[in-house]
Parts: C-alpha cells; structure tokens; sequence
C-alpha cells in the first residue's frame, strides 16, 4: 500500500515543505488571514503574508506561531491542512505519514499541540524530530558517526545549538532569538535614532539589503520610507549598514552566549571534533552578513554556512521519512 510522506519544517515565519523524491516544493510564510466578523480562514501563506499590515478592520493577518512555538492551535492546524492538502494535490486516497521539526527547547505539552494538531490537520501518523538533529542531516552532517558535530541553527523565532554525536543530541541549547527578534531590533533603532516608524516587513528587508553581523569597511546604504514620528507624514531616510550592526548588537550577544554555554558543557573529545570540523550554520538568518566570522571569532571555532541553509531543516526531515527505520531512535530520542 502506498502511504504518501510528507516533511513539515513548522517555522516562525516560514513553512516548508518536502515532499521524498520531489524535494521542496513548498515555502511560504506561516502566516493566517482572517475574517474578524465570523472568524473564518480567508488566506494562508504567501496570499496571507501580502495582507499583513494592510488590512481592513474586518481582516486580521496572524502569525500562529510564536518563537518556534504554537501560540494559536486553531490557526496553526488550519495552516496545516491547507499546507498537507496543497502538497498532496486533489488526489487523497490515503492519509499522509508527515514528521515535523520544532525547536530543541520545546517543552512536552508545546510538542503534544503539535503532534494533535498535525493528527487534526489529515495525517495518518505525526512524527515530531528536534530541529537540529534535521538541520544536521540537510546539511550533510553523518549524524550517525561516533564524532562530534556542531550545528547552529537560526530560524525567525529561534536559534538552536547542539553538538551531535552518534545520533542523538549530546549539548544543547535553545533560544527564542531569531530574524524576528533583529527585525525589531532594527525597527525600534530607528524610530530612536530617526524618529521614524517602520514596518515588520520594511525592517526585514532592511536586514536582507544592507544588515551586518560586523562593522564593514565599505558601508551599504538602502534607502527607506516610513512615517515621521512628530509630523505624522510619509518620510524617506538613508540607513547604513552601521545602523543594523548597531541595532542587533544586543540580540547577536544572546546568540553567543547561547553557544558558549554548548561549548562548555561539550565533553572534551567531542570538542576536539567541533574544533577540527567547524560549526556547520543553517536557517534562513544564518545567511546575515558575517555572521559566520562573528561566531568564529567570539568562540575561535571555525565556522561555515551550509549550502541552502534555508532549507536543511525541510530537506532533513524529509530523509529522515525516507529512512524511517534507521532514524526511528532519534526520533524517539527526542520525545
């Protein structure tokens, strides 16, 4: 009997989806459009995202989740189905085996509302795996080698660090700060420095155009529009790339610490491994500028973003599915 499969990474600010054989064939914003007058879902996805900021009283643009996490169970089991339904096209014989990857500082109440939510949404069975054992595995880390590896991944809602060794997770550390936490960062800079008000998505942009994680010698410039903070009227500055290094010092700071602490607790040759290897970046934020450099320097581990880091987390998941068997122990691992 042919059961499809299908791998969720259930991000912050992005939902991808693989599909064995076929790859990723979704990636859109987690992000739920609905109707204030009767609650019903009108939007999901990028259709939903193009609303946010935009919409009329009687439309309300959600984010269901919330640092990693499940803040609406109504909205996130509706963005799942439309997610599940999409991937698997009109034809629904049988109900699909999906694994979803959630941040490795989940508590077990937070993992249960995923897995019932997956269960609600049409899956047959929910498999719930910790990011960074499936960010390691899309980014072709052998997780299943008796050495040490280290993975740093960093989403919108949180980053997560651990070093892995023969398939399980042996230090670790999780925090709720990620490109959500910069984006805000660079949006209350400038209304400080400025005095000008921006949005989620202009700040974001800010970050992607001209945002460092370190001082550069050739300044970039981007120039923004917003509303003036006194005169209440539409305004455009020119913001540098000095500005965004300044702005997320605070957040860059919690990164580091964060792997400090993994580093410390990581048993001595298992860190010799980490030490000879480097530490392999993945997630969307894991592309800010130099970001690799900063972490190398403040920790003197070599670092090294993977290829599409983006998408290690969905492509992980989806050949844990695809080799259910082999990675059935650190899956249950994990629960």
């Amino acid at each position: 009997m042919f059961i499809p499969k299908i791998g969720i990474d259930l991000g912050t600010t992005t939902v991808l989806v693989y599909v064995p054989k076929r790859g990723v064939i979704i990636n859109e914003p987690s992000v739920v459009a609905v109707s204030a007058v009767d609650n019903k879902v009108l939007a999901v996805g990028k259709e939903a995202k193009d609303m946010l900021g935009r919409t009329p009283d009687t439309i309300i643009a959600h984010r269901p989740l919330k640092d990693g996490v499940i803040a609406n169970y109504r909205m996130t089991e509706a963005m799942l189905r439309y997610f599940i339904n999409k991937a698997l096209g009109g034809h629904r014989l049988f109900r699909p085996e999906v694994m979803v990857a959630v941040p490795g500082g989940i508590t077990s109440t937070e993992r249960r509302a995923v897995n019932d939510a997956t269960i609600r949404a049409g899956a047959r069975a929910a498999y719930i795996i910790k990011e960074p054992i499936v960010a390691a595995i899309g980014a072709d880390i052998p997780i299943g080698s008796a050495s040490g590896h280290m993975i740093i991944d960093i989403g919108g809602g949180t980053m997560e660090a651990a070093v892995i060794s023969l398939g399980g997770m042996v230090a670790s550390a999780s925090v709720r700060i990620g490109g959500n936490k910069l984006d805000a960062a660079i949006q209350e800079f400038i209304r400080r420095k400025y005095g000008m008000a921006i949005g989620e998505r202009t700040a974001e942009d800010v970050k992607i155009n001209v945002g460092s994680a370190m001082y550069l010698k050739d300044k970039l410039t981007m120039d923004v529009k917003g509303r003036d903070m006194v005169t209440g009227l539409p305004r455009i500055i020119t913001v540098t790339s000095d500005d965004v290094t300044e702005a997320i010092q605070h957040e860059l700071e919690g990164l580091i610490t964060a792997l400090k602490e993994v580093l410390n607790v990581t048993p001595p040759e298992l860190s010799a491994d980490v030490m000879e290897k480097g530490m392999i970046l993945s997630g969307g934020s894991s592309q800010l500028r130099n970001l690799a450099d900063l972490f190398s320097e403040a920790t003197g581990v070599p670092a090294y973003v993977a290829d599409d880091p983006q998408l290690c987390v969905a492509k992980g998941t989806g050949i844990a599915l695809e080799n259910l068997a082999s990675y059935k122990r650190s899956i249950m691992a994990t629960r």
